[in-house]
């Protein structure tokens, strides 16, 4: 089968992310990767935290640590709440790993080689009471557009302007607060990207067919307003370190690498990390240099929210292009637009939404997956609303899921026992719903292929509605009385529908497809997928299997629950 890598935009360290970082891009990619698996495919899925740039070095100043400790522990916190989200990453990084700074030195050290990058003198905001230079963000003051005290050199959160640390009305320094700054002279290294600028036009034109419209849009806006060659250092103390052995004057002053040039290797070197771990059995080169690729050749899928589409789909693809070496380039961009919160923005700084651990909170994992696969922001953004969750709660999950596992195992326990019963041979009816079941599978599985995540969300959905409108059917409550094989050829029947359902749902609810799956007590259940000739047999759970009835598998959600939502997290149209 083939090989598959999968990466997720990297979520940076500075605090937990909130639900809209989740759908737009770890989630999916851990959907398509379970899925992936479970048709047989070899599949690696590799994400890592961001770890560099200066929110890691203001926020660990805020918390009075050092950087490196802060960024461990923060490390640590969104790994454990990627675990209770159950993503299933082969790989968990850091930026900061010894692997990432060795394959960032060595693209630098190739793209410099090559002439793609080079020293320019630049004026830059420096602070003589903190005694260096001042990257964008160490600059705070006034916007001069919007009045918004708290803005940054880089930008203004409050009206988002794009700024200059020289446009801010009384600047002063993040680090210290000193309003005693000075503009001097320094230089930084810039990457050429005008140089390399018709070979990454070349390179997006060839994937104008395969990219979902969004990504290749967005890389043809950068294109079309041209590539301007950018700065790849900063004056920081945490970052990869620039090379002593090619600039060492610019390394005797204590330049690292630019943050948005470092983090996309990092994918790589989480791969190396991972390899590294048991380097007999894992071979990272194999996954990314494509010298070393052999006859079984990798397809590159990455996933990403649309801001993070021109890094992706244009300044590390010119990186990639001007090292002049094989190195492995995205085959797909699955690129997503933004999920809202009562149609305004998440805001981590504003804590503003639903945050990832204040998920888990309040309901399991499963919940969350299912409703933000479900409304995933594909064709346009998408808005978060507690009216909208609960309502999808209960209709799909609790009552056309849930109520049709819990009511065909607890009436068939009470009736016949704790075995799965015998009953007559299947009829018309049975030989339809098997018709139906293959041919929703077939539709489920071609939107999971084309990476279509509502629609396969919505084909799931209508998969377990049949099993649903099948008890409705054969109403095994009414035949009991007068024909008990046929109550037990209805049940089993639907007893088979809940194994196929927890073998095709695992991809977004893995943990109620592991309580459905392990409600039978077969000798050899092994399946990782199941086969139209399968789906239309409805035998995989023969008569006489013991079975458990699960615990709930989805509460339904009240009034109640609704307005303690909204009262703890807001929930006003903005």
């Amino acid at each position: 089968m083939a090989r598959h890598l999968i990466t997720s935009a990297l979520p940076y360290i500075n605090g937990i992310k909130h639900l809209g970082n989740m759908v737009g891009s770890m989630l999916p990619a851990d959907v398509y990767s379970r899925y992936l698996r479970q048709r047989g495919h070899d599949v690696l899925y590799i994400c890592a935290t961001d770890e560099h740039g200066t929110p890691a070095e203001l926020a660990a100043k805020e918390q009075g640590v050092p950087v490196a400790e802060f960024c461990a522990q923060a490390h640590d916190a969104q790994k454990a709440v990627y675990d209770g989200f159950a993503l299933a990453f082969d790989y968990f990084g850091r930026s900061s790993s010894a692997q990432n700074r060795e394959i960032t030195q060595h693209f630098a050290r190739r793209l410099h080689e090559n002439g793609f990058i080079e020293e320019r003198a630049i004026r830059q905001v420096y602070s003589p009471a903190d005694g260096r230079f001042l990257p964008d963000r160490y600059v705070e003051g006034t916007c001069p557009h919007c009045g918004y005290d708290k803005a940054r050199g880089d930008q203004c959160e409050n009206c988002t302007r794009v700024l200059d640390p020289t446009d801010l009305i009384n600047p002063r320094s993040a680090i210290s607060g000193s309003t005693d700054l000075e503009v001097r002279e320094t230089k930084h290294l810039f990457l050429l990207q005008s140089k390399l600028e018709n070979e990454v036009r070349e390179w997006v034109a060839r994937h104008d067919k395969d990219w979902p419209q969004l990504a290749s849009s967005i890389a043809h806006k950068w294109l079309t307003e041209g590539l301007h060659d950018r700065a790849i250092t900063r004056d920081l103390d945490w970052g990869v370190p620039v090379p002593a052995d090619t600039w060492p004057e610019l390394a005797a002053e204590g330049k690292v690498f630019y943050v948005w040039f470092d983090a996309p290797i990092e994918y790589i070197g989480a791969t190396k990390e991972w390899s590294d771990q048991d380097p007999e059995n894992r071979d990272w080169k194999s996954w990314w240099y494509e010298a070393d690729a052999g006859e079984n050749p990798v397809r590159y899928t990455e996933f990403m929210a649309k801001d993070n589409v021109p890094f992706h789909t244009v300044m590390f693809p010119a990186t990639e292009l001007g090292i002049r070496e094989p190195w492995k380039m995205v085959d797909y961009v699955k690129a997503f637009n933004w999920l809202t919160y009562y149609g305004g923005k998440f805001s981590t700084s504003q804590k503003r939404g639903v945050f990832t651990d204040q998920a888990l909170d309040i309901l399991p994992a499963d919940y969350w997956r299912y409703f933000l696969i479900a409304n995933a922001p594909e064709s346009d953004d998408s808005s978060f609303t507690w009216e909208h969750f609960t309502a999808t709660v209960n209709k799909d999950l609790a009552d056309t899921l849930g109520n049709f596992v819990n009511r065909v195992l607890s009436f068939s326990k009470k009736r016949f026992g704790d075995e799965v019963p015998a009953g007559g041979t299947p009829g018309e009816a049975e030989t339809r719903l098997g018709e139906q079941i293959a041919e929703l599978l077939a539709e489920y599985e071609g939107h999971m292929e084309a990476l279509q995540f509502r629609k396969a969300a919505a084909a799931l959905r209508a998969l377990w509605s049949a099993g649903n409108s099948y008890l409705e059917e054969k109403a095994p409550w009414l035949q009991i009385k007068t024909d008990k094989d046929a109550a037990a050829l209805t049940l089993r029947t639907a007893m088979n529908l809940i194994h196929l359902y927890a073998v095709v749902s695992e991809p977004l609810i893995p943990a109620t497809a592991k309580a459905m799956r392990e409600a039978f007590t077969l000798a050899d259940d092994t399946a990782s997928w199941v086969g139209a000739d399968e789906a239309k047999a409805l035998a995989a759970v023969p008569a006489g299997t013991p079975f458990t009835v699960p615990p709930v598998l989805f509460a339904k959600l009240t009034d109640e629950d609704l307005a303690a939502y909204k009262e703890r997290f807001g929930g006003e149209e903005a």
